[in-house]
C-alpha cells in the first residue's frame, strides 16, 4: 500500500473547511452559520464583531461557536457510567486525558428551514464506540429585534433513556483586552462576578452555576465597556443550570488571547440521566 497526496480541486474553488455557510440578517445584524457543526462563525451588527468567530478558510479553532453534545465540558479519562454500562469514549483532547464537548461538532449538519432572518440545521447520532443511544438533533438560529436567539431540541430515537447534556460555545467580544472589560455573572456558585467587575488580570476558567434568575427565568450574563457602557448580554432559559466562562487565556492564536470572554451555556456540567428529551 502506498500513500500520495491529491492535487487541488480542478473543479472550481475548493470547499470551505466548514462546509457550506448560511448567512442570515435582519436590519444590521448578520450571522454566519457553518454546515459543520451547526456552528456559528461570525455575529455582527453594523458590521462591528460581536463574537469572535473565524474565517470562512479556516476551521473552528478552540470551540469557537460550536455546539457541544451529547456532551459539554470534558469527561476525564473518557469515562463514564449510564443504564449498568462503564462507557469508554476516545480522547479527543489527550494531552489533559479525556473527551472533550461531545461529538458533533465536526459532523455535517443539513438544513431543515432556512429564511432571511433564521436557520435550523439539524443532525443524527447515531450508536458508536463511547456513545450507545441515537438522537436526533436540532439547532436554530434566528435573528429579532433584540439580537440572535439561539434554540435546541433533542429527541431521542431509542427505547431507552439516553445521557444528554449540550451546551454551546461563544466568544463575545468589544474589540478590547478583556483586562479593560466588566464582567457580570448571574452565579451565586463561584459568586466573584456575581456584582459587576473589571477583570483586570484576572484569569477564569470556571463552571459557574446556582444561577440567579428574573421573573421570566432568564440568567444574564454580560460583558461590559465601561468606558463607553457598551454592553454585551447573553441570557439562557431554565434549560440551561451552568455557565463555563473563559477568559481566551490559552487559545491557540496567542494573537488572540484574552480578546474575548467564552460565556458557555451549558444545560449540565456533562451528561445528565434526567435530563428530559423533547
Amino acid at each position: 500500500m502506498s500513500v500520495e497526496g491529491l492535487e487541488p480541486s480542478q473543479f472550481g474553488a475548493p470547499a470551505s473547511p466548514s462546509g457550506r455557510q448560511f448567512t442570515i440578517g435582519l436590519g444590521e445584524q448578520a450571522a454566519v452559520i457553518t454546515e459543520v457543526g451547526a456552528t456559528l462563525r461570525s455575529y455582527t451588527t453594523g458590521g462591528v464583531d460581536l463574537i469572535d468567530g473565524f474565517d470562512e478558510t479556516v476551521r473552528a479553532h478552540d470551540g469557537r461557536g460550536q455546539v457541544l453534545a451529547p456532551w459539554p465540558n470534558r469527561l476525564a479519562q473518557g469515562r463514564y457510567e449510564f443504564g449498568g454500562r462503564e462507557v469508554q469514549a476516545a480522547l479527543s483532547e489527550p494531552s489533559r486525558g479525556d473527551a472533550i464537548h461531545g461529538l458533533v461538532r465536526w459532523l455535517p449538519w443539513r438544513s431543515t428551514r432556512t429564511t432571511a432572518d433564521e436557520v435550523n440545521l439539524a443532525c443524527t447520532i447515531h450508536p458508536q464506540p463511547g456513545y450507545e443511544w441515537s438522537l436526533s438533533l436540532e439547532v436554530s438560529y434566528r435573528l429579532a429585534g433584540d439580537g440572535l436567539q439561539v434554540s435546541a431540541q433533542a429527541v431521542n430515537l431509542g427505547s431507552e433513556a439516553a445521557p444528554f447534556g449540550i451546551g454551546f460555545h461563544p466568544y463575545l467580544t468589544l474589540g478590547l483586552s478583556v483586562d479593560n472589560l466588566e464582567l457580570e455573572i448571574p452565579a451565586r456558585a463561584p459568586s466573584d462576578y456575581l456584582t459587576p467587575k473589571v477583570c483586570g488580570d484576572s484569569v477564569v476558567d470556571a463552571d459557574f452555576t446556582d444561577l440567579r434568575r428574573d421573573a421570566d427565568g432568564r440568567a444574564v450574563a454580560r460583558v461590559r465597556d465601561p468606558d463607553s457602557g457598551r454592553c454585551l448580554e447573553l441570557w439562557v432559559d431554565t434549560a440551561f443550570s451552568h455557565l463555563m466562562v473563559y477568559t481566551a487565556d490559552q487559545v491557540s492564536d496567542p494573537a488572540r488571547r484574552r480578546r474575548a470572554v467564552a460565556i458557555e451555556p451549558m444545560t449540565s456540567p456533562l451528561m445528565r440521566s434526567d435530563q428530559e428529551l423533547t
